[in-house]
């Protein structure tokens, strides 16, 4: 396994913007390339830059439909069409010019940071601008149009990983990457989620959902309710996941690091503080290398404090994959804090870290619900 560590740059990924008014804007990835480079990050020594091309229509289909794809091309083109039976219209999914080319980047961008980890060129590799962990077989869902993270995944099994482990610390349910996966027995999907049923968006990832009929115990669910905090979603973390996947012995870990986890994230209760990214990046560090052979894959996902949130957390990540996070200085570059507060139109915080937050009645309920799964997974 290489020392290396790759980060796929796809700044054509700036054409995947379901609009002005909609959440998840381009920005959040742009400023986070942005960061990453202000901080010397994408200059360290043992650090590789990974080009990257559109996914095929052949990785695509390995996860969706060809209907879907092809609904898709034909709604991004501008082409009339009941485009609403694949998840597209008014709200979430929106069309979007070049919908079809704009998923493809994304995807392809997944493939290629897996096809470096797997070929052995670099240990780890981040693509920020993947994670689009809602979408379906055969529909878009949650600002989602392909799931670039099961594209990534289905990629490395046709490749020849015998076993892959998917962690998802996004504050909705990986819902999509487990629909896909939900009967392979060569993947283990864990996700830690908000939780609410049929309440808070998408409304799965119960205790219950344990895995297909050919795949029981194959995915593993941490419903946590509103209000967690740091220390509560920490433990949440470190009790399931390192032994979780250990017991699965994968051959690469792939991840979902969405960080709409944060107290201020608008489409999210959770009550998480930057400090938990950076030790979460630690965890999952030590995870890959404990039980994966150091083969890490990792993309972004949700953050929808796009300038004030996603960067900070998304560069704590890559520094920690970088083996950087001792020498990253907690102020923010002086430069970037200046571009992203131009952008933004309002000042941006000026460092990595920011204060705690007060414990939470929830976090208790949170620790129910860890030591009931913990109960379920190893009696």
């Amino acid at each position: 396994m290489s020392g290396r560590t790759g980060l796929v740059l796809a700044p054509e990924a700036r054409i995947y913007d379901h609009g002005p008014q909609h959440p998840l804007r381009p920005d959040r990835v742009l400023l986070t390339w942005d960061l990453i480079a202000a901080c010397g990050l994408d200059r360290r020594a043992g650090v590789e830059i990974i080009d990257t091309e559109p996914a095929t229509n052949d990785d695509l289909e390995r996860v969706h439909t060809a209907a879907f794809v092809d609904a898709t091309t034909r709604a991004g083109h501008g082409e009339e069409g009941d485009w609403s039976a694949f998840g597209y219209g008014p709200g979430d999914n929106p069309i979007f010019p070049q919908m079809h080319e704009a998923g493809a980047i994304v995807a392809g961008a997944s493939v290629a940071a897996a096809q470096a980890v797997w070929e052995g060129r670099v240990g780890h590799a981040f693509n920020a601008a993947g994670g689009l962990h809602h979408a379906m077989p055969a529909r878009a869902s949650g600002f989602c149009v392909y799931d670039d993270p099961a594209v990534a995944i289905a990629w490395l099994l046709d490749a020849g990983a015998e076993r892959v482990a998917y962690v998802d610390v996004d504050v909705h349910h990986g819902d999509g990457v487990q629909a896909i996966l939900w009967n392979e027995p060569r993947v283990l999907t864990i996700s830690l989620h908000e939780y609410e049923h049929f309440l808070f968006f998408p409304g799965t990832g119960d205790l219950s959902e344990r895995g297909g009929p050919d795949a029981p115990g194959s995915a593993i669910n941490v419903p946590l309710p509103a209000n967690t905090g740091d220390d509560a979603w920490l433990e949440a973390l470190t009790t399931i996941v390192p032994r979780a996947v250990a017991d699965f012995a994968p051959d690469v870990l792939v991840t979902q690091l969405g960080c709409d986890t944060h107290a201020t994230d608008p489409l999210a209760q959770l009550r998480l503080t930057t400090r938990s990214y950076r030790e979460a990046a630690r965890v999952l560090h030590d995870t890959a290398h404990a039980s994966a052979g150091g083969r890490w894959v990792a993309t972004g996902g949700g953050g929808y404090r796009w300038a004030h949130v996603v960067p900070r957390a998304w560069t704590l990540y890559f520094a920690e994959m970088a083996h950087a996070a001792g020498d990253l200085p907690d102020a923010l570059p002086e430069s970037w804090v200046e571009l992203a507060t131009a952008r933004a139109g309002e000042p941006v915080p000026t460092t990595f870290s920011e204060p705690s937050l007060d414990a939470h009645r929830a976090d208790e309920d949170a620790r129910a619900v860890v030591a009931s799964l913990a109960d379920i997974l190893w009696p």
